[in-house]
């Protein structure tokens, strides 16, 4: 049985760039104390990412700010990306050691637009799943709608997220069906204010009893809890109150509130652990912290952040991994043959392929080049089988520093993806071209 810790943060950051701060305390890291245990995936969900059209546009062929951040500040620690998906100013990225890359299998993301009647994606949901040591995970980002009287809106998006994700791994179509689900976000409910009455509280009412700490008092007028107790959204899953302040909305660059609305806990984490046993592992999740970081004022929302901790079976891997044949040097001036072994009675996906990347990589987007193995159709055989590709010799690569080859088991551009093999670095070298016949005396 493995125990696996997961690090998950959500903020709505204004579409604020990451410039001029230092996002270890969000992250809980103190690079001074290497005693202390880090987690295993640091999940990130934000919202309200900078999505005007030119670094919408480009995100498609460098990282987002936030995302490279985030590897600057992991990397050292031998974290990598082992996905991240954008749906305009949703962002969401997985950041996963790299001990357990082989151990996580079957990545795939969806994503689910709510704004303006579904045709904009302002407000929605980004979800990814995996498979992880033999359980299943799902991690849903979402922005709802805003404003103390959307309140209809909101549940109507929640519906409206959990029936249009659909993925196409088997038995784990539907955000419910995994083992683990972890829900987060600018969920954006409010304070219930029924516009008559005494009980109403004014921003300024809600200011003074969050000074004298009577955040209990306050959290009975909840929307998501009344919402949840009421089963009209969000109900399948569990949450701790928060018993941080609300974290919305401040005055940016300050811990002052903003008394153009009413101050509410929009920004939180949700979660669900089946009732389920696999490979004699019951399985089980444990909440460890649940916190705001009230540090960070660059926005007018507060992050927050959830550590948990979960079970999971042991998984046998052995027969699922593909094998290289050791690769003496990389030529940059011709093509390259490159021998693979696939393990017995393995099945391949209708869209593998093997990338190069530099040794030490810090995520799946930065190869250097790639091809498909063009093998999909084939039956599985039971014996282990060598196959050969090239690689061409348009794929210049550097001549400092050391490379690899990552194999990818992939059903398409929406399907999932397995990453299922790394060769042994090989160095690269750039021969002089052999003269054609015609330049010859």
């Amino acid at each position: 049985m493995w125990n696996l810790s997961l690090y998950i943060v959500t903020w709505n950051v204004s579409t604020k760039y990451p410039d001029n701060i230092k996002l270890n305390e969000l992250l809980e890291i103190d690079l001074h104390n290497k005693e202390k245990r880090l987690p295993d995936f640091y999940i990130v969900g934000l919202q309200e990412v900078n999505a005007n059209p030119h670094s919408y546009v480009s995100s498609f062929f460098k990282s987002d700010p936030w995302v490279q951040k985030l590897k600057e500040l992991l990397k050292p620690l031998d974290y990598i990306v082992a996905k991240t998906e954008q749906m305009q100013g949703l962002l969401l990225t997985i950041f996963v050691k790299r001990k357990h890359l082989y151990h996580i299998r079957e990545i795939e993301s969806e994503y689910v637009r709510t704004g303006f009647g579904g045709m904009w994606g302002n407000k929605g949901a980004v979800a990814t799943r995996m498979n992880c040591y033999g359980c299943s995970i799902c991690l849903v980002n979402s922005h709802l709608a805003a404003h103390d009287e959307m309140l209809e809106e909101r549940i109507n998006d929640y519906q409206r997220v959990k029936e249009a994700t659909n993925f196409s791994v088997k038995f784990c179509k539907d955000i419910y069906d995994h083992d683990y689900v972890f829900w987060f976000g600018d969920l954006n409910f409010r304070l219930y204010n029924h516009y008559s009455g005494s009980d109403n509280y004014t921003p300024q009412e809600i200011r003074q009893m969050i000074k004298e700490d009577r955040l209990a008092e306050l959290i009975k007028k909840d929307q998501l809890s009344l919402a949840m107790c009421e089963g009209r959204a969000f109900s399948e899953l569990v949450e701790r109150l928060p018993q941080f302040p609300p974290t919305f909305k401040f005055v940016v660059d300050s811990n002052d509130y903003d008394m153009k609305r009413r101050p509410a806990w929009c920004d939180r984490i949700l979660y669900k652990a089946r009732s389920k046993i696999i490979k004699n592992c019951s399985l089980h999740l444990e909440q460890v912290s649940y916190k705001s970081h009230p540090n960070y004022d660059m926005s007018d929302h507060k992050p927050v952040s959830s550590e948990f901790r979960i079970n999971s079976p042991e998984d046998d891997i052995s027969e699922l991994v593909i094998k290289f044949k050791p690769l003496t040097v990389w030529n940059n001036s011709e093509d390259n043959e490159v021998e693979y072994i696939l393990p017995p009675n393995f099945v391949c996906g209708s869209a593998d392929w093997i990338g190069v990347y530099p040794e030490n990589f810090t995520g799946f987007d930065e190869y250097y080049g790639y091809e498909y193995t063009e093998t999909a159709g084939d039956k599985p055989e039971p014996r282990e089988r060598t196959i050969k590709i090239n690689f061409s010799a348009s794929i210049d690569l550097p001549l400092k520093g050391n490379f690899v080859f990552l194999y990818f088991q992939s059903t398409g551009m929406r399907g999932y993806s397995s990453m299922l093999g790394v060769s042994d670095p090989f160095p690269v070298i750039k021969r002089c071209p052999s003269p054609r016949p015609d330049t010859i005396d």
